[in-house]
């Protein structure tokens, strides 16, 4: 295995260093630099953030494969690199793309599907942050089986009229717009009468209702629309084609939870935290189980970072991966609910603290950490479902009889 960038790679990484030396200061780093800039936030950026991002999107860095006529950087797809632009923001601390459900999303659904229109009008406020989406797909009874909504969009004249609820909508309290499934054609089979549209969330008739996670935070809503009217060119793709369009915002969104990042933060901010406790004199990091149940968690930890790399060669020779591209969204899910726990159980009796107590180790953020697990296993379908996925698309497994009914 040889992991080593090419010459020509090296000098792309020296120019993309000289550009950071000059468009990211010392003084930014200190100020600017860290996890919120590092990962994104659903909340508008600073200015200074913005002035940077556009420097970098001109000169080809971020959002590179995003035509520049709607905003994006215009370069030709090259896998490698887009992983050393990654790993030279992340050396920095530098505004990366933003993540969220606009930018990692929407905007890849727009580009395969979206008119001329729709693409000029969001795409690069949608990369620089300047409009803020929500997702409007789960509702009270359509989670898991999505394709059994009820919302419903009416044609009236040229506009559509829309009513019903929905739930577990992350941001939707911020989000300016929302890109939403709606049963457009009620006597069509389940899967053949939605429609992919986009909703002004100013809109009169809806409601926003927050309501508390098990973290503590507000992040998600419960959603109303009573008669609310959008135009009728609001559709993205054909009227009764959204599930198919769907497919494609649901395919980003399970490659951005697949992510390895977060999960090697949260491992090595565990050891740090063990390593704290050791010299507190709790033996912990000593602890022969607990050393064993770190080794095998870093090791399945290290078995996903290198399968990301064997996807990336394979992106880079121009294969598909089909099957190994589904795995990582249920691996990563499955590790941080695993690496969560075991925080817990490092922590012991402190693990019943609440975060920002004074006593709670780390601050309470391994809680966070944990609790947080529990929803990321269901976001963007449940692991019993992308084990579904898996064996019936990837492995060619037979459907469930019940799902033949």
């Amino acid at each position: 295995m040889d992991l080593r960038y090419s010459a020509e790679y090296e000098q792309f990484r020296g120019e993309l260093r000289a550009f950071l030396d000059k468009n990211w200061t010392d003084e930014d780093r200190a100020t600017l630099g860290g996890e919120e800039v590092l990962i994104g936030s659903i909340s508008k950026p600073g200015e200074r953030v913005t002035e940077f991002r556009i420097a970098a999107i001109e000169a080809g860095y971020l959002y590179r494969n995003v035509p520049r006529r709607w905003g994006g950087g215009g370069q030709p797809f090259d896998p490698l690199k887009s992983a050393i632009i990654r790993e030279e923001f992340k050396r920095v601390r530098a505004p990366r793309e933003m993540v969220g459900q606009g930018p990692s999303m929407l905007v890849f659904t727009l580009l395969a599907h979206g008119t001329e229109e729709q693409k000029e009008r969001f795409i690069r406020d949608t990369l620089l942050g300047r409009i803020l989406w929500c997702q409007g797909y789960s509702e009270p009874g359509a989670g898991s089986d999505l394709a059994s909504l009820r919302s419903k969009a009416e044609l009236d004249g040229d506009q559509w009229v829309i009513n019903g609820q929905k739930t577990w909508t992350s941001n939707a309290a911020e989000a300016d717009w929302m890109f939403a499934l709606l049963r457009s054609e009620p006597d069509a089979p389940k899967h053949e009468g939605i429609t992919y549209m986009l909703i002004d969330m100013s809109t009169p008739g809806i409601e926003v209702r927050p309501f508390r996670n098990i973290v503590g935070d507000s992040d998600f809503s419960e959603v109303f629309f009573d008669n609310v009217r959008v135009p009728k060119d609001s559709i993205v793709g054909a009227r009764g084609e959204g599930w198919k369009v769907s497919r494609s915002t649901l395919k980003y969104e399970r490659a951005l939870i697949g992510d390895t990042d977060i999960a090697r933060r949260t491992f090595d901010g565990m050891v740090m935290m063990a390593r704290a406790l050791e010299r507190r004199g709790k033996p912990v990091i000593e602890d022969p189980v607990i050393r064993n149940r770190l080794v095998q968690l870093e090791s399945r930890l290290l078995a996903a970072e290198f399968h990301s790399m064997r996807l990336l060669t394979m992106q880079a020779r121009g294969e598909e991966a089909l099957l190994a591209g589904m795995v990582p969204k249920l691996n990563s899910t499955q590790l941080s609910y695993d690496l969560g726990k075991a925080a817990m159980d490092v922590m012991g009796g402190g693990g019943s603290l609440a975060p920002g107590e004074p006593e709670a180790p780390a601050m309470g953020m391994f809680v966070t950490a944990y609790l947080w697990s529990l929803g990321v296993l269901i976001a963007g379908g449940t692991a019993n479902i992308q084990r579904n996925i898996i064996a019936e698309r990837g492995l060619g497994m037979p459907r469930d009889p019940v799902q033949k009914r």
